[in-house]
């Protein structure tokens, strides 16, 4: 009963104070002046009656009470005439309202530059720094990257700008990024399409500028009004390299003609589909492509010719011990990967190579490591048909079946399973497109249903690509194209599909005893740690690889041509070949002999892969760009790495 008694009257009290603050400013400072009174009344009373000192009278004890009330209420408290004090206590009181308007002036004004501030309004007066305009999940490692980069730079900055709270970003970014180092994240909150915003970002003194695609089905639209939001805020041709990305490849042409010629447009679709088709005839490539685009490992620079003027490539590519040299960046801002040996330097040339760092490409002759008794001649290969195994469809699909047909041998077959009728899969735009080298046969089934995977015989086929598709109804209910990446939990949803369908064919792989040469599609790195696949293998996660892409191009704008031919089926490309067409295995040799054997053939050796060390991370027995004068001893079964024709 007391806990009740108490608890009911803490509420009438707490009801009360609500109605009395409730009643206004004019009532709530009476009641206030009322309870100071009520308090400081009677205190004073009892300091002027307990002091010895206090004057013997009634009249003079209350004058002193009068006096200790006003120095307290600061209102004076002086003594005299009544007319003397009213006005006494009429300029105290004006003086006290002056200084409280005064003080809660300052106090808002303070107030109001500390929310503008936390608001993100502010301009960034910066220069040589990088912005990033727009928010998704690729802000994180599109950072991390741009921290890792600037590692070796005493000062660098990085400013963000996005239609979100700018403390939340702020709160986001040091939660999901592993410390910034030297690198300062500044973070503005406001429309990137509006130019009047933009400007707030200093884009006309930045060194790069990205353009990130927001989630949802109007992602690309947005890009492409971003990108005519900053060439209306920065008019005529800037120094700052424009870096943006579209998903779907109908408006590729869109965003670049929106881009400008001095700006970079990457569809992902497109260099997805490409990086499918690739790892899935090269496997271990994707970890190939994994180290090259990031910038805790070796990556591509450019370096001066620095003496090799009047020299010829093949010379240059043993001129470097610690770099792997792939090409030439020509004097007109061409470049050209994996020229003939023969091709003469001239002085306005630079040399692209992979290096670990920038200032890591220094010349030093390696020829003089070249055994030239292990070099072998390499055995004729002739190309085989093969039996391929695409699981799932979505948008990137028909990209990746045009891709497969520039690049396989002919008589290829190419086995589809997918959700949807079978008739509909038939007579798709897709499935009627005429294909020179791939047959294609169509198969409705349920990847994530183990009675369907078991009828495929997965096992019997060369390969097995594994793309996202959404479940049936999934995309009706949430209005997401199955593959694309957009809305809110189109990842999720596509990669949980994904992931069953691995595991089954982990199950299917264990019982056959043999292990499956699997591609595998995702588009959020963190299901990729989920997925139930042996160490090591391969995994094409959209969403990092284009963040990985994007924050290269943007530190080096040539390197947007060295990988647009790196993707392509025309062109040279990243191989893994059997390092026993290249040296005599079982002994040890300097990797400049590898380096020799491949330019005799016309290829340029960055790199190999052990297969002692394909499962054993974090590098899963990949290599790039060893010393010259480091010594391996390859197996029969070992990969070399190289840049070749295709």
């Amino acid at each position: 009963m007391a806990q009740q008694h108490t608890k009911s009257l803490r509420l009438r009290l707490r009801y009360r104070f609500d109605h009395l603050v409730a009643g206004g400013t004019a009532a709530l400072i009476g009641w206030l002046a009322l309870a100071c009174l009520a308090v400081v009344i009677p205190a004073s009373t009892v300091l002027v009656w307990a002091d010895r000192g206090a004057p013997a009278t009634l009249s003079g004890r209350l004058t002193a009470v009068w006096v200790s009330v006003g120095q307290t209420l600061k209102i004076g408290g002086a003594v005299g005439s009544p007319v003397y004090v009213l006005a006494s206590v009429t300029l105290a009181l004006v003086a006290l309202l002056f200084v409280s308007t005064l003080v809660s002036l300052i106090t808002t004004g303070i107030n109001e530059r500390i929310m503008a501030l936390r608001r993100g309004h502010s301009t960034v007066l910066e220069s040589g720094h990088t912005v990033v305009l727009g928010w998704s999940d690729q802000i994180f490692p599109v950072i991390g990257e741009l921290v890792a980069a600037n590692a070796n730079q005493r000062r660098s900055v990085v400013a963000v700008l996005a239609p979100r709270d700018k403390v939340e970003m702020e709160d986001e970014i040091s939660t999901s990024v592993a410390g910034t180092a030297t690198t300062r994240i500044i973070c503005r909150s406001g429309r990137t399409t509006d130019p009047t915003v933009l400007a707030r970002m200093s884009p006309q003194t930045a060194k790069a500028v990205l353009v990130l695609p927001p989630a949802g089905e109007t992602g690309d639209a947005h890009v492409v009004k971003t990108l005519l939001a900053l060439d209306a805020a920065v008019p005529g041709p800037g120094d700052a390299v424009v870096v943006a990305a579209v998903r779907d490849t109908r408006n590729h042409l869109t965003a670049r003609l929106a881009a400008g010629p001095g700006g970079h447009v990457l569809c992902v679709d497109d260099i997805i589909a490409r990086l499918l088709v690739q790892t899935a005839r090269q496997p271990g490539l994707s970890l190939v492509y994994q180290e090259l685009l990031d910038f805790a490992g070796d990556e591509f620079y450019t370096a001066a010719a620095r003496g090799l003027a009047g020299r010829t490539f093949g010379e240059a590519l043993l001129a470097f011990t610690t770099s792997s040299v792939v090409g030439l960046l020509r004097g007109d801002g061409s470049v050209v990967l994996n020229p003939d040996p023969g091709t003469a330097i001239t002085a306005g040339d630079r040399i692209v190579l992979i290096s670990e760092d920038d200032d890591t490409a220094v010349p030093l002759d390696a020829a003089v490591w070249v055994e030239e008794d292990a070099i072998v001649t390499a055995r004729p290969r002739t190309p085989l048909p093969e039996r391929l195994l695409l699981l799932g469809w979505n948008r990137r699909a028909p990209l990746v079946l045009e891709q497969l047909d520039q690049f396989v041998s002919p008589g290829t077959t190419l086995d589809v399973v997918a959700l949807g009728g079978e008739t509909t899969l038939h007579t798709s735009p897709e499935a009627a497109a005429v294909r020179s080298r791939l047959e294609v046969s169509f198969h409705s089934g349920d990847i994530t249903d183990p009675l369907v995977l078991a009828k495929l015989d997965v096992p019997s086929y060369d390969s097995v690509i594994v793309i996202g598709e959404a479940a049936t109804g999934t995309e009706a209910a949430t209005g997401i194209d199955a593959g694309t990446g957009t809305g809110t939990d189109a990842g999720t949803g596509t990669d949980d599909r994904t992931l069953v369908t691995l595991l089954h064919l982990r199950a299917i792989g264990e019982a056959a005893q043999r292990e499956l040469s699997l591609t595998t599609e995702m588009s959020d790195d963190g299901n990729r740690l989920l997925a139930p696949a042996r160490e090591g293998a391969d995994f094409i996660v959209s969403g990092r690889l284009i963040s990985l892409l994007m924050t290269q191009i943007s530190e080096s704008r040539h390197l947007a041509d060295v990988f647009e031919e790196l993707f392509r089926a025309e062109g040279n490309e990243l191989y893994l070949k059997p390092v026993s067409d290249y040296v005599r295995t079982g002994r040890e040799v300097a990797f400049a002999t590898l380096v020799e054997s491949a330019r005799r053939r016309g290829e340029c050796a960055v790199g190999y892969r052990l297969r002692a060390r394909a499962a054993t991370g974090p590098d899963f027995g990949v290599r790039l760009n060893p010393d010259k004068r480091e010594r391996i001893r390859f197996g029969e079964h070992d990969w070399l790495i190289v840049l070749a024709e295709s």
